[in-house]
């Protein structure tokens, strides 16, 4: 169980982290009355926002490998899920999102905006602020929906491969009790993953108009607020 614990306490901290990038700037919005960022501030939170935002993803990818691996492969479980792994995988999934992040900012400097623009948003989003430019995003939109594409539909397929080996290992235990006791290790992960994916969802079905709707706004709040401060209590309660 030491991986999991170990892959708990990064998504821990990366929730926290994911947070930080818009509630502190929302409440001080809240409490002044000011709703004002400046583009160096804009373009900081944007970058800070992508990274948490894709290593949730890619960690909630790693940890549906470790409970396949912890079900479906007991007996190899701790020889393959190593310390080792656990730190590589870590690393590659920070190195994936810093590099992802990075490009996506430098992609946005190319761009120019309107003085004194209004984004109609509660944080920088990335596919807002390319709406609000004033010169040519074409080939930011190509790369925004590529590369977001990939890093979204990649870890969903390992995902959804990693549990449907886990439904089948578990409709070929006999007992109910086994299929429970099988099933109830990796009930948190699938309730946080549908979670996110979810909330992850509305965002993605609600950002296609320029001035987002209420809807919108609730699902924004969702995936960058909720969702992150529920992950440790889904967790704990298990």
């Amino acid at each position: 169980a030491l991986p999991m614990y170990f892959l708990l306490s990064n998504l821990s901290f990366v929730d926290i982290c994911f947070t930080s990038t818009t509630v502190p700037k929302m409440l001080v919005n809240m409490q002044t009355q000011s709703k004002v960022i400046t583009y160096e501030g804009c373009l900081t939170q944007m970058y800070f926002f992508l990274v948490f935002a894709e290593l949730d993803n890619l960690l909630l990818t790693v940890m549906a490998y470790d409970r396949f691996l912890a079900i479906c492969h007991p007996l190899h479980y701790t020889a393959i899920m190593n310390p080792h792994l656990c730190s590589l995988l870590l690393l590659l999934s920070w190195l994936i999102c810093l590099t992802y992040s990075l490009l996506q900012s430098l992609m946005v400097l190319r761009v120019s905006f309107c003085q004194e623009t209004e984004i109609p948003h509660f944080f920088c989003e990335l596919a807002q602020m390319l709406k609000l430019a004033c010169s040519d995003t074409l080939v930011n939109n190509i790369l925004q929906y590529c590369v977001t594409g990939l890093l979204g539909v990649i870890p969903l397929t390992g995902i959804l491969f990693s549990y449907s080996r886990i439904i089948s290992s578990i409709m070929g235990i006999s007992s109910a009790g086994g299929k429970y006791k099988v099933f109830s290790t990796c009930g948190s992960h699938l309730s946080v993953v549908s979670l996110f994916y979810g909330a992850g969802l509305g965002v993605y079905l609600t950002s296609g108009t320029a001035h987002p709707s209420r809807k919108g706004s609730i699902a924004s709040v969702m995936y960058t607020v909720v969702t992150p401060m529920l992950n440790p209590l889904i967790y704990t309660l298990r």
